[in-house]
């Protein structure tokens, strides 16, 4: 066989593999060696293996991952959310919808010192969802809302999966976060406005209820102060210079286990339970990484991505097409894939077709910041769109009373707000850029 065709053999068997629901990183490494070998042989195989592990798992900037985990699990056991939760409701949880508007509030905070979409919806629906019931909140508002503000823990960095990208690309995990704040916090006031104008057009979504004293809110307020320090000190540190982002996301997992601990909600068995599911999670993500790397060094050999790189640059149709192509595939890839899957095998294929364009004129590593959060954007979308939307599926699980039909159906005008942000960015890439061009030229 050609190279080409052992190529798109490899990408069927993979396809195969993931239907019969194999795990991910054996779904890419297996068909990957089996190409490989197909265009090398047995030593040529078993000597790459063992450069690519040692040159992966050796990798200084991958500490990064754990570290954010860590922080993210110290916060969730730390009861964290819950202080978040209390205060976003005191000051609007009286107005119509404003449970839910504080849900989102508190998800955008929480995924400032979390960086996983999952771990925030399943976190702060434990914290948000009784208190939506219990004040009359329907079920469709209450779960979609929850799912939908979940997305904020990868838009909002520290975000994992751009840390992922900026490996990747070889860019710099420090611009990239910058680049995501201004879309994360859009994001999060588009929610809240989503929510606004759902509950105006069915106010029987969510009945409002008598305000908190002024008092309360105070007190209520003083409790985000750890997380409003750590995010101060961690991404103050970083734009500042003092230190990497690795050593930002150590220095966050410190003052995140010391403000847990301070609140008293952090035991020793819930530390212990930190650790445990962040050396989980990061091996999971380890070995997607050395599936993902099995599988484009032999999509390499196959010259695939340098074909496809060159065969974009010359359709002859608009750069902006092209992109626009690349985000409906990430939203569809999306129904059948995690976010860390989607970016590790598509980034090295489609990357390089991406640089190749004029887009806006702008600089290769500008461009690279641009697309990244683009991804990653579109990323959020397919964590609720249907049919699959994991973000969906854990808040559906976790509210146990609410049909998944509900649940989508409540989604449908946030996804609305999500394509249309897209757009923008899309259309204005000094949303995504101009805190870049302010903390570092």
């Amino acid at each position: 066989m050609s190279p080409m065709t052992i190529g798109l053999v490899m990408f069927a068997g993979m396809l195969a593999l993931m239907v019969l629901r194999i795990p991910i990183a054996a779904a890419m490494f297996i068909p990957g060696a089996l190409g490989y070998l197909a265009m090398t042989n047995e030593v040529a195989l078993f000597n790459m293996l063992k450069g690519s592990a040692v040159a992966r798992l050796t990798l200084y900037d991958l500490s990064v991952i754990p570290l954010f985990l860590l922080m993210g699990q110290f916060a969730t056991q730390g009861g964290l959310s819950r202080a978040l939760f209390r205060a976003a409701a005191a000051f609007v949880g009286h107005v119509r919808g404003g449970l839910a508007m504080a849900a989102v509030l508190s998800a955008g905070a929480f995924g400032a010192v979390c960086g996983s979409s999952v771990a925030t919806s399943a976190t702060i629906t434990q914290v948000a969802y009784p208190e939506m019931r219990r004040y009359g909140y329907q079920g469709r508002l209450s779960t979609a809302a929850l799912a939908t503000g979940g997305t904020l823990g990868i838009l909002i960095p520290p975000s994992v999966p751009l840390v992922v990208y900026a490996i990747l690309t070889e860019q710099s995990v420090g611009k990239l976060f910058a680049a995501a704040m201004l879309p994360g916090v859009l994001a999060m006031l588009g929610y809240i406005v989503v929510i606004a104008l759902y509950c105006k057009v069915k106010p029987e979504l969510a009945p409002p209820h008598a305000p908190v004293p002024w008092a309360d809110r105070w007190k209520a307020l003083f409790g985000v102060w750890p997380i409003l320090s750590i995010f101060l000190v961690v991404f103050g540190g970083i734009y500042g210079g003092i230190f990497s982002p690795t050593e930002g996301a150590a220095v966050g997992a410190t003052l995140t286990l010391f403000a847990g601990l301070a609140s008293r909600e952090l035991s020793l068995k819930a530390i212990s339970n930190s650790f445990i599911a962040s050396a989980e999670t990061s091996a999971m993500v380890f070995l997607i990484f050395l599936g993902a790397d099995m599988m484009n060094a032999s999509l390499s050999l196959t010259q695939l991505p340098a074909q496809l790189a060159d065969w974009v640059t010359h359709l002859g149709i608009a750069p902006l097409w092209i992109v626009v192509s690349v985000l409906v595939f990430y939203v569809i890839l999306g129904c059948v894939m995690d976010e860390m899957s989607m970016l590790l095998l598509t980034i090295p294929v489609i990357f390089p077709a991406i640089m190749g364009l004029d887009l806006w004129g702008l600089a290769p590593e500008m461009k690279a910041i641009w697309f990244g959060i683009l991804v990653l954007m579109t990323v959020g979308i397919g964590l609720i769109a249907p049919p699959v939307g994991l973000n969906v599926y854990v808040v559906n699980n976790l509210a146990g009373n609410t049909p998944m039909s509900e649940t989508y159906k409540g989604v449908f005008p946030f996804l609305a707000w999500d394509v249309l942000r897209v757009v923008m960015l899309l259309l204005f890439p000094a949303l995504t850029l101009g805190l870049v061009e302010l903390f570092f030229q």
